[in-house]
């Protein structure tokens, strides 16, 4: 458990930086680089594949897999604005997220999303035991928003 004492309005983004990862993430030049995803490839013009990485453990010890990805998503979808920084990150709400197995995941769009890589890496991914107890909030104010 994290307890933050920072009053700042954004220490939420720094620990989440430092806590959490996404499928992908940019380097330095701005280039987008897999992180827990090794590739992300558009299988038709509204569905993404993302392959995951393998061998990955959570802070607890669980294993990464494709469900945690899918848990994610469906909390993150949600809500109505996921990104308070910018709503350009937000997934369409009829987006879907499918497994396909231990490592791969689809994600289909109701429309081609040219930017869904680049929100890739606003997408951040927690084990079960986060969603379940903590999440961002809701667990104890019935919402990840509104509160930060």
């Amino acid at each position: 458990m994290i307890q933050v004492v920072d009053p700042s309005p954004l220490n939420w983004l720094f620990v989440l930086y430092n806590t959490m990862e996404e499928p992908i993430r940019s380097d330095p030049d701005g280039h987008i680089v897999p992180s827990l995803a090794t590739e992300a490839s558009w299988f038709n013009p509204h569905t993404l594949e993302v392959q995951l990485r393998k061998g990955v453990t959570f802070h607890d010890g669980a294993p990464f897999t494709a469900k945690n990805v899918k848990e994610s998503f469906d909390e993150l979808q949600r809500w109505t604005a996921p990104h308070p920084p910018g709503t350009w990150l937000n997934f369409d709400k009829g987006a879907k997220c499918k497994v396909l197995d231990d490592y791969t995941v689809h994600f289909t769009f109701p429309s081609p999303d040219g930017l869904a890589i680049g929100k890739m890496r606003a997408f951040h991914i927690g084990n079960q035991l986060f969603w379940s107890q903590l999440g961002f909030g809701y667990a104890r104010n019935g919402s990840g928003e509104g509160h930060w």
